[in-house]
């Protein structure tokens, strides 16, 4: 245990958390200081008797308020544990010496007791210094009465009593202090923790957009410039075999392509539905197909049922769609793909002990099927980012994405999302 540490746990090296407090109640004990001498200074200096002991308890209280500013006070402000413990020394000898001058000197002791717990650095500190001054004014008032061996107890159960009334006043003060310190710090790590809270949301949300742009950029602009590098190495050979029309093709479909890819861009920027949305989830679909037959010659066979999904999910079934063709152009070496987006209807309500996955196939689904009868998926093949992202798409829709494959048999992505109950038609109820 480290050296500095009281018994009660205090850092009397740091003053603990003294500092804060008295540099967070000083003006009001200046207040309270400057009242409380001044009352006491205008009880007991016209009652010394003399003009000895008057100039004597005047010089006293002018020690004690010069001893207030110049350590108290100082000590207080800069957290100065040796200046304010000074002073604590000063002022159990002027009370004392208060005390001693006249019988009235006692009312210092209202200042006195007060300053010794707001000065103090513990609990066990405040107790001594309590203890210490009381001592001081028993002895003073014994020399100054000329007490009797037998009038002592009197005198010392008189002073007891006013510790006993200082200990538990200033032991209460004390913990009421160090409670309200305590909350002070506690809510200032709850505000440091509410702002470290806070940035980390902003990170994580930062993290997501720009993971799901850089989806959206692999999704699209990416797989458009892969179709405009494949293209443009074809209507290359084209033209190195003389077969101008066809290169010319080639350059057509370049152009439809980089065209898509601009539009892509503009609405990634503007956050707008996706252009190829345009016209409906099915035509979009259609024009997929139509583009990979252009440009492969492909079989592309297109079977779309009416579907009715909201924008989260059409954008789903549109890229899964996108990256299940993109990989059939560029590892399938598929001759014949299917697409297929059907609505498949809910088994119904069942019973409460069902569990989640029951529950998920209770719903209304669409399904998007892409078949295609190229050298298949195998085991070991590792998932790409494409993959990786349909995966990320389908759970965050609440959806399914399954890769099944065959070597040499061909592969089948199957994406499910769920989608509200269709309402009952009028034909249906009657």
């Amino acid at each position: 245990m480290r050296d500095d540490l009281d018994d009660d746990g205090s850092d009397v090296s740091s003053v603990g958390g003294r500092e804060e407090f008295w540099r967070r109640s000083m003006r009001g004990w200046d207040v309270a200081f400057w009242v409380m001498v001044t009352t006491s200074a205008a009880f007991t200096v016209p009652t010394a008797g003399t003009v000895h002991a008057v100039v004597g308890a005047l010089a006293g209280f002018v020690v004690l308020v010069v001893a207030y500013q110049l350590l108290g006070r100082r000590g207080a402000h800069r957290g100065d544990a040796r200046l304010t413990q000074a002073y604590l020394v000063v002022l159990v000898l002027v009370t004392s010496y208060e005390t001693g001058l006249g019988e009235l000197g006692i009312v210092l002791l209202f200042v006195a007791y007060s300053q010794v717990w707001f000065f103090a650095l513990t609990r066990v500190h405040g107790v001594l210094w309590a203890v210490a001054l009381t001592i001081g004014v028993i002895v003073a008032t014994a020399l100054r009465v000329e007490a009797q061996p037998h009038e002592l107890p009197a005198i010392a159960g008189q002073a007891t009593l006013g510790l006993v009334f200082s200990l538990a006043l200033g032991l209460w003060v004390t913990y009421v202090a160090e409670q309200s310190a305590e909350r002070a710090v506690l809510v200032d790590e709850l505000r440091a923790a509410q702002s470290a809270l806070a940035a980390s949301h902003h990170a994580e949300g930062v993290y997501a957009e720009r993971a799901r742009l850089a989806q959206e950029i692999h999704d699209t602009l990416a797989q458009g410039f892969t179709s405009v590098v494949m293209l443009a190495q074809t209507s290359a050979a084209e033209l190195d075999a003389g077969q101008g029309a066809r290169a010319r093709e080639r350059l057509t479909q370049i152009e439809a392509v980089a065209r898509d890819n601009l539009a892509e861009a503009r609405a990634l920027v503007a956050a707008f539905t996706p252009p190829a949305l345009d016209g409906g989830l099915a035509a979009a679909l259609r024009r997929l197909a139509e583009q990979l037959h252009a440009q492969t010659g492909i079989d592309v066979t297109v079977e779309v049922d009416d579907v009715d999904v909201d924008q989260d999910a059409a954008v789903a079934v549109l890229r899964a769609a996108q990256e299940s063709l993109a990989n059939v152009r560029r590892h399938a070496g598929a001759r014949r793909v299917t697409v297929r987006l059907r609505r498949l209807a809910g088994s119904g309500p069942g019973s409460r002990e069902t569990d989640d996955e029951e529950a998920r196939d209770r719903r209304d689904h669409v399904e998007l099927v892409v078949d295609d009868d190229g050298r298949g998926f195998r085991a070991d093949d590792r998932e790409g980012t494409g993959l990786r992202g349909m995966r990320e798409r389908a759970r965050v829709t609440g959806g399914r994405l399954q890769v099944d494959g065959t070597p040499g048999a061909g592969t089948r992505v199957t994406l499910r999302l769920p989608v509200p109950a269709r309402a009952p038609r009028t034909e249906d109820l009657a």
